[in-house]
């Protein structure tokens, strides 16, 4: 008689909640349906630094609880937070379960933390415990800009008006600007013990483990799956993280740089080669990497290439090489549908971009620094580099000499110049660029100067 009262009233809670459009327990909702099943209860953890090795180990956890046909999926969180648009994934894969999501903050559940516990359909934490303290902060601890820090005040009062949850508290979290009545006065975060977060409604009681988390969750009878990663998952894990991924970013474009000084050694390609693998086969297999995105970095390589060897200078082809080749290495970071980023958050998008920018800019200073010192100060590596003076005191000549005394002359145009090509002069074609516009095959050309071991010519 007393279970079926229980019931009775879990139901009749249910029932209520959804008449007056307030929160929605969906916990107790599957209980309700089906009382006497052995429920599933799929758990997985949440203890370390919120970034890209969580995003992927959370969206494993959710395809396997999705394939197992699991009733409840338990997070057991503990921690001071990390990226926010690595915690807005895993936010959003929380309110678009359909197998309702408990919630146990073991201690810790700050900034980032805080976001994704809001998005639980019931949170439990442990005597002792804190939820909040989300405001963003930079890589170094400083204030972020004013648009990161509203954007995060939004999504901790939507996901808190999603389930129910004060908003207005919520937005506290991450505003100091803010006040609660009996809560927090103005220039204070909001932070809430075990016991305030009861008392405030973001809490449905303590407990010391998830087996005391699951007897007030009124789970009686079920059986426990965890996440079990395989050593392939954690290497993956391990590669996407933006550390790992903008080493290989910095190797794949040091290699290059490399091999073009020292063309024919072969070693620093085989390097940039192996870091690209390495980049992008974990996000390859992961999805997010698709064909395009690797088709379009190696085009802007060719790119790059063309406009170094082909046509020198930096002209269209350069630049076109460098969007190409920072955008293919940036999108395979995101889960785009094709060239569609409506899905993707936009920290996402900058985050991408930036990892990959300031990458190659490092890339860059270290390739000239170590090519400096490898090449024309260390012995081994002297070979490959020419630094030695070939001076007119040991018999050496240079042949701008013989070039410079064809200023003044006059020939034809051996090729058409646009603006470079080729010229005859006195019998002998040399490489020349016009000073201006383009000239056609066969024309007359006077030399006019010899700049950087380079003939200019005019039309005459």
């Amino acid at each position: 008689m007393k279970k079926t009262f229980v019931l009775f009233a879990i139901f009749l809670s249910a029932f209520v909640t959804h008449a007056v459009g307030q929160r929605v327990d969906r916990v107790a909702e599957a209980i309700a349906k089906n009382p006497e099943k052995e429920f599933l209860v799929y758990i997985f953890e949440i203890k370390e630094v919120i970034g890209p090795p969580v995003v992927f180990k959370a969206n494993r956890a959710f395809e396997e609880a999705d394939s197992l046909r699991a009733d409840f999926i338990l997070i057991h969180l503990n921690t001071y937070g990390g990226l926010v648009e690595s915690a807005d994934s895993i936010r959003t894969r929380l309110l678009q379960s359909d197998i309702p999501i408990i919630v146990f903050i073991d201690n810790n559940a700050a900034s980032a933390g805080a976001l994704i516990s809001l998005a639980a359909d019931q949170i439990y934490m442990r005597p002792g415990g804190n939820i909040g303290a989300a405001t963003p902060v930079g890589a170094t601890g400083q204030e972020v800009s004013p648009k990161i820090k509203s954007y995060m005040s939004s999504m901790m009062r939507s996901t808190a008006e999603t389930r129910g949850r004060n908003p207005d508290i919520a937005e506290a979290m991450v505003d100091p600007l803010i006040s609660i009545p009996g809560l927090v006065e103005v220039g204070q975060v909001v932070t809430l013990t075990a016991s305030e977060a009861i008392e405030w409604g973001f809490s449905e009681g303590t407990a010391d483990n998830i087996t005391e988390v699951l007897y007030l969750a009124n789970i009686q009878n079920y059986q426990i799956t965890e996440l079990r990663l395989t050593w392939i998952d954690h290497i993956i894990a391990f590669l996407i993280s933006p550390l790992i991924s903008g080493l290989l970013i910095m190797l794949i474009l040091g290699g290059i740089y490399f091999e073009l000084q020292t063309p024919g050694i072969g070693f620093p390609l085989m390097v940039a080669f192996t870091a690209a693998i390495i980049y992008f086969a974990p996000l390859y297999i992961e999805g997010l990497a698709t064909n395009w995105e690797i088709i379009l970095f190696i085009l802007g390589i060719i790119l790059l290439g063309v406009e170094i060897f082909v046509t020198p200078g930096f002209g269209v082809a350069g630049v076109l090489g460098s969007i190409f080749a920072v955008t293919g290495l940036a999108m395979a970071m995101l889960a785009n549908d094709g060239f569609d980023l409506s899905g993707v958050p936009l920290m996402q998008i900058v985050m991408a971009f930036m990892i990959v920018i300031i990458a190659s800019f490092f890339a860059l200073i270290f390739s000239f620094y170590l090519g400096r010192k490898l090449f024309t100060q260390t012995s081994h590596f002297r070979g490959f580099a020419l630094a030695t003076v070939e001076s007119s005191d040991e018999g050496f000549t240079s042949a701008s000499a013989q070039v410079r005394i064809l200023v003044g002359r006059t020939g034809f145009a051996f090729t058409m110049l646009r603006p470079s090509g080729k010229v005859e002069i006195d019998g002998d074609v040399y490489d020349a660029t016009a000073i201006s516009g383009f000239i056609e095959k066969g024309k007359p050309v006077r030399v006019v100067k010899y700049e950087t071991a380079q003939l200019f010519v005019e039309k005459m």
